[in-house]
């Protein structure tokens, strides 16, 4: 047993159908230690996560008839995936090697039958000639078709029933039907003495030309994380014992001085410590424009460098950088299940014992009540029933759509967390944002300092700049960014402390300091009526007004400026036009706050909001019937984050794992967030489009299979026919599932 929780994905060998998927997650979270297991039946891999250990998880799955091995989790080595692709470029060639066979034997007699009509066994020539094609079809059954037969009976000794278990009955029964007619004719009415060996060779030839065409098909759902992987630089260049040594990516370690040259790809994350160059981030944030980077910069692993040569210090090496993040949290969410798939795979579990109860009710029904031969016509249907029900394309609806929908949004720059905020996202009613970092820059600039006192600007600067050197408020990293410019040296500042959504507080060189919002000078009791008329009239302006008190005097009004981004407009209208309210909060006072939300085009705004005023803002949305989204930093707008339906993080290439937020934006812009939203609609509507599809396919081809249309047009489904349309059922999935590839969120 491991002692702390781990994740842990294994492969799936055996699993046929969505079934299959019940079964095998049942059989999991049932094994102690385990607190939660997920099976994607596209990729035939399940996402176990708990303290259970490796052995017990394969237990577990060869407990209910399957087989599973481990896959390595190393998410920047592409070994593993090489290693699937072959496998399952192996089981594609003998998939088509099968069908060939098969079909070998199938087509001619197809085409035998339709020449001669029913294929009956009469005379003594006869018999023999059809107890050749038995044997042979029988050859077909175990070379081509043992798959089917061996799964089948796994099921059987684990008490349930599978796609292989219908495929078996049905194509067994034709054949040993047949056979029957070849050796024990008397047995069988006249009228009835008709084999069906081409129903069991074409069927099983054009199921398994399905499941190759399928396995073809959905190696493209996992295009994006080979083009993530395909990021990642094999060599770096460090610099060791000062002397330049080219070493594997593996072999990096942490504080290494790396360099890189122009055209090379930066292979960990780092620190700038020499050199000035322009950096392509657009693989992993979207954005197209390069990226300038200087001195204490920051690089992430996997983007390019455009032009100068840089020495950088290894901050994040392995799995830890930036890329390796994405691509763990890509593979988690293509493996997660949105609620509408738990609905199919519940439906898929009642599914094929339900069929074969239906198979054995039609079967009755025509030896009952049907025409001579009745004992022909029930093999027939039952036969039918039993292939054209088998539910492939429903196992694969919802996760071929996830893997590519997921895929699709991580190369916008959109990392979706788990498949509930894929299907959520599509369903969002009400968007609240942040102001400070979300709509504006983040990156404020000191624009007014208005003196109260005889005391210069320059000593304001310094007390102010020294007091919120404590502080990581963006507005106090502003003011000491600008006395940093002005050349004015930092006074030791003592007993500081900073009071949320106020200010802050503490002493230097005797002096008592106050520097916030004019609520925290109201609780210290320093008067401000003689400058209302300014602070407001500079809020107007967009600028964020804050007090700077001395001593319990006020000593000077300083005014921030947070400019706007320059898409945030456009891409507000865009939710909007959507149908999605955009409501801004934000910490700052309402004249600065109304003046941003008109820039902006937001008609809703709350200012002076405390991080858990944000938290009561969604709760009030979601108790009036809202389905709420939350976008923030992903810091102090953390329980916000948390309580909303779904939270989104605006993020950077090297800040993935902001735990609170159900998806992370890449970039700073929040077309990302409208990009996040359509991503999901079009996932969302292309998983329905699949369900619907398999749905009505199953559920609708049953009846006809079962020969509704007998009496009134005396029209009896071949098994062939069902063969062929429950094969070509999943390629269609598979096929719509792969157009979300061609998806393209609104031009901006």
């Amino acid at each position: 047993m491991i002692t702390e929780l781990t994740e842990q994905q294994l492969l799936i060998e055996g699993a046929s159908c969505a079934s299959c998927v019940g079964k095998i997650e049942a059989a999991l979270n049932h094994t102690p230690g385990v607190q939660s297991a997920e099976m994607n039946f596209a990729d035939r891999t399940v996402l176990v996560s708990g303290t259970a250990d490796t052995q017990s998880l394969i237990k577990a799955v060869e407990s209910v008839g399957y087989n599973a091995k481990p896959l390595d989790e190393d998410t920047t080595d592409t070994d593993t995936l090489d290693e699937k692709e072959a496998a399952d470029w192996a089981y594609y060639k003998k998939l088509m090697r099968d069908t060939f066979i098969a079909l070998s034997l199938g087509v001619p007699l197809m085409v035998y039958s339709i020449i001669v009509g029913e294929m009956t066994v009469e005379t003594d020539i006869e018999r023999l000639s059809w107890l050749v094609v038995g044997l042979l079809t029988l050859g077909v059954m175990f070379f081509s078709g043992r798959h089917f037969y061996i799964g089948a009976w796994k099921s059987f000794k684990n008490h349930s029933a599978n796609m292989d278990t219908l495929i078996a009955l049905g194509t067994g029964t034709a054949w040993v039907y047949s056979m029957v007619v070849v050796f024990v004719p008397d047995a069988v009415p006249l009228m009835a003495r008709h084999v069906y060996f081409e129903a069991t060779a074409m069927i099983i030839g054009l199921i398994d030309l399905g499941l190759a065409l399928e396995i073809k098909a959905r190696g493209k759902t996992s295009e994006a994380i080979k083009r993530l992987i395909g990021l990642q630089a094999k060599t770096a260049i460090v610099i060791r014992d000062n002397k330049e040594v080219q070493i594997d990516i593996k072999q990096v370690l942490l504080n290494d001085v790396v360099k890189v040259k122009p055209g090379e790809k930066i292979p960990v994350d780092g620190v700038v410590l020499e050199g000035h160059t322009s950096i392509d981030e657009s693989m992993l944030t979207g954005e197209p424009m390069p990226v300038e980077k200087v001195k204490e910069d920051e690089v992430v692993a996997g983007t390019l460098n455009k032009s100068g040569m840089i020495l950088f210090r290894a901050t994040r090496v392995g799995k830890d950088t930036a890329l390796a993040q994405i691509i763990n949290m890509v593979k988690r969410a293509q493996n997660s299940k949105p609620p509408i798939g738990r609905l199919a795979d519940v439906i898929s579990a009642y599914f094929v014992p339900v069929v074969m109860i239906i198979s054995i009710l039609s079967a009755l029904a025509w030896l009952n009540f049907g025409p001579e031969p009745a004992i022909a016509f029930a093999i027939v249907s039952a036969t039918t029933v039993l292939i054209i029900a088998c539910p492939c394309a429903l196992g694969l609806a919802t996760p071929m759509s996830v893997m590519v929908g997921v895929g699709k949004a991580a190369e916008a720059g959109v990392l979706i967390r788990n498949g509930e905020a894929l299907q959520t996202a599509s369903k969002i009613t009400a968007m609240i944002l942040d102001k400070t970092g979300t709509i504006t820059e983040g990156a404020p600039k000191v624009t007014d300092i208005v003196l109260t006192h005889a005391i210069d600007e320059k000593n304001v600067l310094q007390l102010a700049a020294s007091l919120e050197s404590g502080s990581e408020h963006p507005l106090a990293q502003a003011i000491v960014e600008s006395a940093l410019e002005k050349g004015v040296k930092l006074l030791k500042i003592e007993a500081f402390n900073a009071i949320t959504g106020f200010g802050v507080e503490a002493t230097c060189e005797g002096n008592i300091l106050y520097f916030g919002n004019d609520k925290l000078m109201k609780t210290k009791g320093i008067d401000l009526s003689n400058y209302t008329k300014q602070a407001q009239s500079l809020a107007k302006e967009a600028k964020t007004p804050m007090y700077f008190a001395i001593n319990g005097e006020l000593a000077a009004i300083i005014a921030v400026a947070d400019p706007i981004k320059s898409d945030s407009i456009s891409a507000i209208k865009r939710l909007q036009a959507n149908g999605i309210r955009v409501i801004m909060l934000t910490g700052d006072n309402k004249e600065t706050a109304a003046a941003v939300a008109k820039k902006a085009g937001i008609n809703e705004f709350l200012a002076e909001v405390l991080p858990e005023d944000k938290a009561n803002k969604v709760q009030e949305l979601q108790n009036s019937g809202e389905i709420v989204g939350m976008t923030g930093d992903g810091i102090n707008d953390a329980p916000a984050l948390a309580l909303a339906d779904v939270g989104f993080a605006i993020g950077t290439g090297t800040d993935v794992a902001i735990e609170s937020a159900d998806i992370t934006l890449m970039r700073g812009s929040l077309h990302g967030l409208a990009d996040a939203i359509a991503v999901s609609k079009a996932t969302l509507k292309n998983i329905k489009q699949n369900l619907f599809g398999a749905f009505v396919y199953n559920v609708a081809g049953v009846p006809f299979a079962a020969g509704i249309l007998y009496p009134f047009f005396g029209i009896l489904l071949s098994p062939v026919i069902a063969g062929a349309a429950m094969a070509f059922s999943s390629l269609t999935v598979v096929s719509n599932a792969n157009r979300l590839r061609l998806f393209k969120a609104k031009d901006h």
